[in-house]
């Protein structure tokens, strides 16, 4: 019976992401491994799944519904997985909890020393992801995400507001303050087409200088004296940087923790839950100018 819950998780998953390669990576097998399962499905169900074409796999008809019914097979096991989840009474086991880089390293990794000291026999796992992972199929057990809406399956609690300043350098920081006709130059990111809104009445003659793709590259560039970058309060105060008067703080998407419904009264996720709402409570003047 695994063997063949097995088969057509590979069949459900080559769907699901259009590739073998792409399956095989999800699953955590290699790519002969996929392809072999969804042989053995085929062969047990005598059916065939998917065209083997120059380009890949293409599900056939009966294909997409065998992925279906593994969808449905799957969301069957993880409501179990979480309803036991969320009775486990035991400080032991595995624990995996997923939170933005920036957070991990300026706010979170002494909120995992005191809760690895205290609970020594939880094996705790932490994904430093920006993308949203699914805590409905159980990809972690708790997030803490940038974002003002925590979801309709999860249940949540605000942790802080934040907002945006401009911040630079010390040094380009100072000469901004002590030389008023100091160009200004901003480290933007690609999609930006122009300096902040915020900031261009008072500075009309402002530029772009450079644009990444990447928070981490802003604030090296940053550091670096490139420029001046907009960024949360809380990532420019982290990275030694001067907020600049260029701009008013502007809003910023608040931060929450979230789990699955059913996960969130579990012992485990109770206990990290409570030191990461007390860290946040501590800290919430490193969010905004107005704590």
């Amino acid at each position: 019976m695994k063997e063949d819950w097995d088969d057509l998780r590979a069949v459900l998953m080559v769907v699901r992401h259009g590739s073998l390669a792409r399956a095989a990576e999800a699953l955590g097998v290699n790519y002969t491994t996929v392809a072999r399962r969804i042989a053995q499905a085929e062969e047990t169900y005598d059916t065939r799944f998917f065209e083997r074409l120059p380009a890949g796999y293409a599900a056939t008809p009966e294909g997409e519904a065998a992925a279906r019914a593994a969808e449905a097979m799957a969301e069957r096991e993880t409501g179990l997985r979480l309803q036991l989840a969320g009775q486990d009474a035991r400080l032991s086991g595995p624990l995996t909890v997923t939170a933005p880089a920036l957070l991990i390293s300026s706010h979170l990794c002494g909120v995992f020393d005191a809760f690895t000291r205290a609970h020594p026999d939880v094996d705790l796992r932490v994904l430093a992801a920006n993308e949203v992972l699914n805590l409905n199929r159980r990809e972690a057990d708790l997030a803490v995400r940038i974002s003002n809406d925590p979801g309709d399956t999860l249940t949540g609690r605000r942790l802080v507001r934040q907002q945006t300043a401009a911040f630079a350098a010390p040094a380009l920081a100072a000469r901004l303050r002590d030389v008023p006709d100091t160009p200004l130059e901003w480290i933007g990111f690609t999609f930006w087409e122009a300096p902040p809104k915020a900031s261009r009445q008072a500075h009309p003659e402002a530029r772009i200088r450079l644009r990444f793709d990447d928070m981490i590259a802003v604030i090296g560039a940053t550091q670096a004296g490139l420029g001046v970058a907009r960024m949360p309060i809380f990532v420019g105060r982290a990275a030694g940087l001067e907020q600049v008067p260029v701009m008013e703080p502007q809003p910023y998407t608040d931060i929450w923790m979230v789990a699955h419904r059913d996960v969130w009264p579990a012992a485990k996720v109770a206990a990290m839950r409570a030191l990461i709402v007390a860290r946040f409570a501590q800290a919430q003047g490193e969010f905004t100018t107005d704590a």
